[in-house]
């Protein structure tokens, strides 16, 4: 990549951590310690310290936790239940996929070997049973592994389905939950992940993963839901949830980032069963001092996770992908297909195929030459290429085998990659300049999935029978289809939930 990553990656990562101690008590601690020498003896104060947990009094914690456990069916607009089955439908597709590929194979076969009772269903694997907490972490990177699974892109991207699915159908299959509750909990995660990751704008350029973090945030609050949990109890499970949320960028490419998702499952499913069960945490732990949007992010924006409760409901503007990678390297694949199909200009013939996109695009991937197809999903190079070549942006577009094809790491070597900051992250332009000085453009101003170019449901449909077909037959995967836009009359969950085992 021919580019000047000091320049974009210049500010480095805003630490999200944020330590309360005035710069008044470093001084006193400095001073006593300077005027203590060697003694062991403490330097004694008049004052308290403070360790910033009082009442802040602003009740941000309080009002989505009411909204939450207030959410009913019968609120909801059709488009919205409408998207929450657009959702499940494209999750469990991925998930199926996703249940073949090796990571989640080693989860599982770790799981058994530390004793897990067989209670919940463990999708594509034959019947098998994990435990009510060890089956959604083995679901949630499942649905993940593929990084092809939906991504809310409103201000926040967040994978909140893969977080919050698993969670729902460990719950929803104990409890013989109907399809009208999984909606309403579907929808409840999404206003929490989605909203408390808007009040805290600093939060992903702090290195955290937002699956694993704001993840923690939606699937809680379905969770909560689904349990039907009153507005103390749900209260309490968001502070239970948010003290274990966790997951960091530097894990992308690896078995770890997909593990992010499964442990944001397992900390709703925990959280909502210790609080319905009377554990108390912090009423302040999303706006306390030393809490969680505080210590998560450098910049917050409180207001924002309360404001306009239901209007919009956020899953509304969820997008979904039709390439198995990281999302802001859609518009270069659309580019990138677009201008091989339109000028089939043969590879030797090319000099440079450049990418023009928005800056965070290579602040977010910045792989040059990866080595295996978790890597290439968040490598700009390999994405154009590959998807110039093969003309798709699928599984097998994102394999070990793709990453190492001397064909693909030929030209991804040729391929330069441009910040323009004017451009959206869902924009890009492609341009091919030959070695006879001929130049052949492309450009995308929204990328395939996205709110404003959505896929449709019959290209969600495609894209589920493509994922699920080969693991659980075509008959099934039909009749998936069918319940699945059926849901909202769905009595018991447990008659879709077989149709995956």
């Amino acid at each position: 990549m021919k580019v000047n990553r000091r320049k974009v990656l210049g500010a480095g990562l805003l630490l999200g951590a944020g330590y309360m101690t005035s710069h008044a008590t470093l001084a006193h601690s400095a001073k006593s310690l300077e005027s203590s020498g060697d003694s062991a003896e403490p330097q004694k104060s008049d004052k308290t310290e403070s360790y910033g947990a009082g009442n802040t009094g602003l009740g941000i914690t309080r009002q989505i936790s009411s909204f939450i456990a207030g959410i009913e069916y019968q609120q909801l607009p059709p488009e919205t239940v409408h998207e929450a089955k657009r959702a499940a439908l494209d999750w469990l597709g991925c998930a199926i996929a996703g249940s073949q590929h090796s990571t989640p194979k080693i989860l599982i076969r770790s799981f058994k070997e530390m004793g897990s009772l067989p209670s919940i269903t463990v999708l594509g694997h034959k019947a098998l049973k994990l435990s009510m907490l060890d089956a959604p972490v083995a679901n949630g990177q499942m649905g993940h592994v593929l990084d092809f699974d939906d991504t809310h892109l409103g201000g926040v991207i967040l994978h909140t389905s893969t977080a919050t699915m698993p969670a729902l159908l460990a719950i929803g299959e104990h409890a013989k939950s109907s399809g009208k509750e999984i909606i309403t909990a579907l929808v409840a995660a999404f206003e929490a992940g989605i909203r408390v990751g808007q009040g805290m704008p600093g939060h992903h350029r702090g290195g955290w993963h937002l699956t694993g973090t704001l993840g923690t945030v939606a699937a809680t609050g379905g969770a909560s839901r689904l349990r039907k949990l009153n507005a103390v109890q749900t209260l309490n499970a968001l502070g239970i949830g948010c003290t274990q949320a966790a997951g960091m960028q530097q894990n992308r490419g690896s078995d770890c980032k997909s593990l992010h998702a499964g442990k944001s499952a397992y900390h709703g499913v925990l959280a909502s069963m210790l609080a319905k069960n009377g554990f108390t945490s912090s009423p302040e732990i999303l706006e306390g001092n030393l809490g969680f949007t505080r210590i998560y992010s450098k910049t917050q924006d409180l207001p924002l996770i309360t404001a306009n409760f239901g209007s919009p409901w956020m899953i509304n503007g969820n997008g979904y992908k039709p390439y198995a990678c990281g999302v802001v390297l859609h518009p270069l694949i659309d580019a990138s297909i677009k201008v091989s199909q339109e000028y089939k200009v043969p590879e030797e013939q090319i000099e440079v195929l450049e990418i023009f996109v928005h800056p965070d695009v290579i602040r977010i991937t910045g792989v040059d030459a990866p080595g295996s197809g978790l890597m290439s999903k968040f490598s700009a190079n390999h994405a154009v290429a590959v998807s110039y070549i093969d003309r798709a942006g699928g599984v097998a577009q994102f394999s070990n085998e793709k990453a190492q094809q001397p064909r693909v790491q030929a030209l991804r070597k040729i391929v330069k990659v441009t910040p323009v900051s004017s451009y959206r992250l869902d924009q890009a332009t492609a341009v091919i300049r030959t070695k006879d000085g001929k130049s052949y453009e492309a450009k995308i101003e929204h990328a395939t999935g996205t709110v404003a170019n959505p896929m449709s449901d019959q290209s969600l449909e495609a894209k589920f029978l493509g994922n699920t077909t080969a693991v659980m037959g075509k008959d099934n995967a039909n009749n998936a289809i069918k319940m699945l836009w059926n849901l909202e009359n769905v009595d018991n969950i447990n008659s879709v939930i077989r149709l995956f085992a």
